[in-house]
């Protein structure tokens, strides 16, 4: 495959989107105002929440959204679309307004993470890439902030590239993680086009490729001195590893002037091998030498093994990590919420006898409902879009299907989640860096009761409908 096509994404879409946008076209829907909400309806891992991520491949992609010759050539091949349609894609301009939770931002199912307004036609050929670029980074942003909350402030690093699905499995996993608060990761082309520092030091084969272990640390030692960090576990973690790890800094690192970074050990009993290494490590004088351990890493395994005392400074987690393999699917949707008749907005609503199935209608807006006393979070509300929440007022929120479940707030602070991105088909936001994005997602996530962190059975964060869009919908429920 060339790279110009390969590059080229604005035919990655569900045929169904051509089909439809074509009869859209045909049917004289063109230029209909219509309203898509993107949401989700279950937390990865039953957890308490999730990690809003990808508005900046969003965002990229409907920046260069367009079709080529060969495109349309392709298309008039299928012998099924209007010449008309075709020769509208030729000549595509993207004109739809967007809004959506910034990136870093902890989300909850049912509430709109993304809106696109516009016409028919555009507003459907966008499904698929929205979804599979939010789907994806919210999925890994959110298993990374897992696997950091069990670290308890011990850094993570992503190490999972080449057991990713796929190039840009790896290269955007690795920017998801990071905004969970991973501290770097093993992928270099993710330092080089986004800044998440590259980090990694050797693997087994470079202890295979000398005659003796001690040999080939102290090669390393001689090249990496200001931070020799050296793998253990090629032979015998106790018996060989860490002892020369030992002979390497007392001979090589420390005559330069420089401490030894650390040891990592990537096989074996963790807990076990880390006491003793550490022990090790101690009595040679390198209290200050850290231990890394990989293998196989996810939340559970280390806030187990950290709960059995294991001396481990820092982790590398792979293939748990990068393909969220516990739950490797982020159920995004995107439906269909309202059009526009004549300037006036007519809601819309999927039924089904899944309630979790069923639609909130209309134009709408996410609030965040803050307790001023202690900054928490209390609970998300769903507006209509020209709703306001007056803080200076009690505000009344109920379970929407327990509608008996009530409670009234006081001295609390609201903000809008929604911002806008695009206006008119020209983008209106100003991507912040991905280091402030990982800054922020920190900060939010712990706005969050320590209930809703809980890795099992966390206490279900409210997300609450305002009165007038429960009445809205429960009006055409009926």
């Amino acid at each position: 495959m060339k790279d110009e096509k390969r590059n080229n994404l604005s035919m990655l879409m569900d045929f169904y989107e051509l089909t439809m946008a074509n009869g859209y076209f045909c049917c004289g829907f063109k230029d209909k105002i219509t309203y898509f909400d993107m949401f989700f309806r279950k937390i990865p891992d039953n957890g308490g929440f999730a990690i809003m991520a990808g508005l900046e491949q969003v965002i990229d992609h409907l920046n260069n959204l367009s079709f080529s010759d060969e495109d349309i050539e392709y298309l008039r091949t299928k012998k099924i679309f209007n010449e008309e349609f075709l020769n509208y894609l030729k000549n595509f301009k993207f004109e739809c307004d967007v809004w959506a939770i910034p990136e870093g931002t902890p989300i909850f199912p049912g509430e709109p993470i993304v809106i696109v307004r516009g016409p028919a036609v555009q507003a459907q050929l966008l499904e698929t890439m929205i979804l599979l670029t939010i789907n994806h980074q919210s999925l890994i942003a959110t298993k990374s902030n897992r696997i950091v909350r069990a670290a308890q402030g011990r850094p993570v690093m992503e190490f999972g590239s080449r057991r990713a699905q796929g190039p840009d499995g790896a290269i955007l996993g690795a920017r998801a993680s990071y905004i969970g608060g991973c501290t770097g990761t093993a992928c270099a082309i993710s330092d080089r086009e986004f800044d998440v520092p590259a980090l990694g030091t050797m693997a087994h084969s470079w202890i295979q490729m000398f005659p003796t272990e001690l040999e080939a640390f102290k090669c390393y030692a001689e090249l990496y001195p200001s931070n020799c960090v050296l793998l253990v576990d090629t032979y015998n973690v106790l018996k060989s590893g860490v002892p020369n790890a030992i002979r390497t800094f007392n001979e090589v690192i420390v005559p330069k002037g420089f401490r030894p970074a650390g040891i990592r050990i990537d096989s074996g009993d963790i807990t076990y091998l880390s006491i003793k290494a550490r022990k090790m490590l101690d009595d040679a004088g390198f209290p200050d030498c850290k231990i890394v351990a990989s293998n196989s890493l996810d939340e559970y395994i280390i806030r187990d093994i950290l709960m059995q005392g294991a001396k481990v400074d820092s982790f590398g987690v792979g293939e748990r990590l990068i393909t969220s393999r516990s739950e490797p699917v982020f159920g995004g949707v995107y439906k269909l919420s309202a059009v526009e008749e004549n300037g006036k907005i007519i809601p819309k609503i999927k039924i089904s006898e899944n309630v979790e199935k069923i639609t909130n209608p209309g134009f709408k807006q996410v609030w965040r409902l803050f307790d001023n006393e202690s900054g928490k979070a209390i609970a998300d509300v769903i507006t209509l879009y020209n709703e306001n929440i007056d803080e200076t007022r009690p505000y009344e929120i109920f379970d929407p299907e327990h509608i008996w479940k009530h409670k009234t707030l006081t001295n609390f602070t609201a903000k809008k989640l929604l911002v806008r991105i695009f206006e008119r088909g020209k983008c209106v936001y100003k991507l912040p860096k991905l280091k402030d994005i990982r800054n922020y997602c920190k900060e939010q996530v712990g706005t969050l009761w320590d209930e809703v962190l809980r890795f099992e059975n966390p206490h279900k964060y409210y997300v609450d409908l305002s009165r007038p869009l429960w009445e809205l919908k429960q009006e055409m429920l009926k």
